[in-house]
């Protein structure tokens, strides 16, 4: 069905998420509506987040508030869910609306599949009601769905509708760009000649995908590299637990701005810790590309600054592959913790393909690497 018409029959105006490939027609819609709006559309930094938003909005208006997410974000809400809105709580009503990725019977990537296993019976044991929705839903069922959701709302519980894949669309074309000039998968490809058998921890999304394609395109096998292909904004966690035991070789990060916004204070945890063999950089285009192209927060706030308070030793921003060139060549052999945020555009290449290898098969030679 289309996505105004299902968010029209729902009847809120409050909504806060993290975007999904899934439900990227709902996504196109928000913005194309609301845009970024503290009234009525907020992207959050994580799941958990959004979900302690949307309370603050019901608090401040007692209206209902939609949470947007992948259901890979599930994990992210369980603590708020079950200690905020639960209605043994406080009874904060809230409507989830959650893409799922990894449908039984459905195929999907790796990281997908045990998720999309679990991803009702999660909403099963936080006593969240739920109602799955696909392609031949039409608005009558949606709004018999929500007169009962109604009542279950009014008592202070959370309810949750479950997007297959194709159940929404949206007529309207919306365009994400940035006034930024550097390629990301260039700019990987600039990183992976400085950084040579250093380990790489790569994020999830087309960073990974990006930086197996360098090393097919080169000829190179991929056991130096850690393809975090699920546990969005962790990959610097693990990264400083590798560094730490493997102080004599360089370690370096390739993290995206949506991830490193996820989770933060990992970046506290890092600057505190001071790693001297880490470089951690953020390609930094303003945006979910991966899922849609939805802005982020990270073109308003000064991640160097971040980074600096954090305890970082060395943090800069480039913009130009001369500078970028330039600071990789310094990080290689510095002896201190080093960030780099690297402004990139928006845009893959139309044919840019995923691992062929299992995450399993990334580990094992990855451990027989980094153990050698």
């Amino acid at each position: 069905m289309k996505a105004d018409q299902f968010i029209n029959i729902i009847g809120s105006d409050f909504f806060t998420g993290v975007p999904d490939s899934q439900l990227k027609p709902l996504c196109n819609f928000l913005i194309d509506k609301y845009g970024i709006d503290e009234k009525h559309h907020l992207i959050a930094a994580n799941e958990g987040n959004a979900t302690a938003l949307a309370a603050g909005y019901y608090l401040a208006t007692s209206k209902i508030p939609v949470v947007y997410m992948q259901n890979s974000g599930e994990g992210n809400i369980i603590n708020p869910v079950a200690s905020l809105l639960n209605d043994e709580i406080y009874g904060i009503p809230c409507i989830f609306i959650i893409g799922w990725r990894g449908e039984p019977s459905i195929h999907d990537e790796p990281q997908h599949i045990f998720q999309g296993e679990v991803t009702c019976k999660l909403l099963e044991v936080m006593d969240i009601k739920y109602h799955v929705i696909d392609r031949l839903t039409d608005a009558d069922e949606i709004k018999a769905t929500m007169d009962y959701f109604k009542n279950l709302l009014n008592r202070g519980k959370q309810v949750a509708f479950v997007v297959r894949k194709g159940a929404l669309e949206y007529d309207k074309t919306v365009i994400y760009s940035n006034e930024n000039n550097m390629l990301r998968e260039e700019i990987i490809a600039h990183i992976v000649a400085v950084s040579k058998n250093d380990p790489i921890i790569s994020t999830t999304g087309k960073i990974s995908r990006e930086l197996f394609e360098i090393r097919e395109k080169l000829g190179q096998n991929h056991s130096h590299d850690f393809l975090t292909v699920g546990s969005m904004g962790h990959s610097s966690s693990i990264a400083l637990g590798i560094s730490s035991q493997i102080p004599e070789k360089k370690v370096w990060i390739i993290d995206g701005d949506g991830a490193a916004l996820m989770h933060m204070g990992s970046m506290a945890v890092i600057g505190a810790s001071s790693p001297n063999n880490l470089v951690h950089i953020v390609i930094n285009n303003s945006a979910h590309e991966s899922v849609g192209g939805m802005p982020t927060v990270a073109g308003k706030i000064n991640f160097v600054s971040i980074a600096k308070g954090c305890g970082y030793k060395n943090a800069v921003c480039v913009s130009t592959y001369d500078e970028l060139d330039d600071i990789l060549a310094k990080a290689k052999y510095q002896n201190e913790l080093s960030f780099i945020e690297v402004k990139s555009a928006l845009g893959s290449r139309d044919n840019l393909g995923r691992p062929t290898t299992t995450p399993k098969d990334n580990k094992v030679v990855f451990m027989q690497t980094l153990q050698s």
